[in-house]
């Protein structure tokens, strides 16, 4: 028996700040989207459905439906196809979204069914937080990965169970919208909270105010919100479409994030450490298990049996130590190339340096 570890690539953020359009980093507070859910039903699946038997809210569903056009299949109980699956459709309502519209749509299985490819979701009806339908959705699905299975082998790619539907479900009814004048005081949300580059936006903001209204309107509030004053005779969206296209330079925090699942680490391009000596040793462990049939000798009346020869043996790599300064991210990349470790080796390193001290960087380990 042979134990096999995969591990993922390791990603740098390398590359000098960009300046960005204030547009694609804020969001002005008030307007937002409005989650809508649902519970409907998939049909002309080839097979791939939930069993009735496992999934009773489905054979209810599939009853229940029928039984609103005229088909009365409850006293006979004989339902047993696998072509039907119970999902949840779920969808986000963008603002200011007006009636007729169409939005996509996501369905995601609720039973035991293996795939919902070639399904078609039955109209649904799309309810918000406070129980109103907004939205009806029906519609052929596409799904992305697959599931192929044998009697000894089963090859799956992505999720087949979850599929999206473009443009699946027309609004009925528009969402609710702020109680605030849309002529009133304005305030930018960032989207990565930062005083610095909450400063950056006011003054872009307030640089071009002074050349186009004389005056400035923007002031910064804290490390998540800009506040703006509307200028005299203008509309709030004209005013946002205006500063929406400056752009300002986006500082980042020093954060390491590491995902010890697949073994990917993402580091910011300030992250720093201090110098220190870092060596890593790998111990690997091998346990292989050969079958072998012990067989009686004759006319002693025994019987064949099967043992297993169990081999251990153990390998610890050669260390090497090296000195680790990174005053830039490309001299840290450098060093850890250096000492030649995989993912799983520059996790630990990175770990055991945050415990030293010498990591200038938040860690988050997701």
């Amino acid at each position: 028996m042979r134990r096999t570890l995969v591990v993922a690539f390791v990603l740098f953020a390398v590359g000098a700040r960009a300046d960005v359009r204030i547009k694609d980093i804020t969001t002005p507070i008030g307007p937002r989207d409005y989650q809508l859910i649902g519970y409907g039903l998939v049909i002309g699946l080839q097979g791939t459905g939930d069993t009735l038997r496992n999934a009773p809210f489905t054979e209810q569903s599939a009853s229940a439906l029928l039984d609103r056009m005229g088909v009365n299949v409850r006293p006979n109980n004989t339902m047993r196809t696998r072509n039907v699956a119970a999902v949840m459709v779920t969808a986000s309502l963008p603002p200011f979204v007006s009636w007729g519209s169409t939005i996509d749509v996501t369905v995601s299985s609720l039973g035991d069914a293996t795939s919902l490819i070639g399904g078609t979701l039955v109209l649904t009806s799309l309810t918000g937080i406070d129980g109103a339908v907004y939205a009806i959705a029906q519609g052929p699905i596409a799904v992305s990965g697959f599931a192929a299975q044998g009697q000894n082998e089963t090859l799956t790619h992505g999720v087949a169970t979850v599929g999206r539907i473009p443009n699946g479900a027309t609004i009925e009814r528009e969402p609710p919208r702020p109680s605030s004048s849309p002529d009133g005081p304005l305030v930018l949300q960032l989207r990565n909270p930062d005083y610095t580059t909450s400063v950056h936006i006011a003054d872009a903001i307030n640089g071009f105010t002074r050349a186009r209204y004389k005056s400035e309107l923007a002031q910064e509030r804290d490390d998540r919100s800009v506040l703006l004053r509307l200028p005299k005779g203008a509309h709030a969206t004209r005013f946002l479409a205006e500063i929406g296209d400056l752009r300002v330079a986006v500082e980042t925090p020093a954060r390491v994030v590491i995902d010890e699942r697949t073994g990917t680490v993402v580091i910011g391009a300030d992250v720093q450490i201090s110098p220190v000596a870092v060596t890593h040793g790998g111990l690997t462990v091998r346990i292989t298990e050969t079958p072998e049939v012990s067989q009686p000798a004759p006319m002693s009346n025994g019987r064949t049996a099967v043992t297993n020869q169990t081999t251990i043996s153990a390998a610890e790599q050669s260390g090497q130590v090296a000195i680790m300064a990174g005053p830039t991210l490309k001299q840290l990349v450098r060093g850890l190339n250096e000492i030649g470790l995989k993912p799983t080796g520059i996790i630990s390193i990175l770990q055991a340096i945050k415990s030293a001290g010498a990591l200038q960087a938040d860690v988050v380990i997701q």
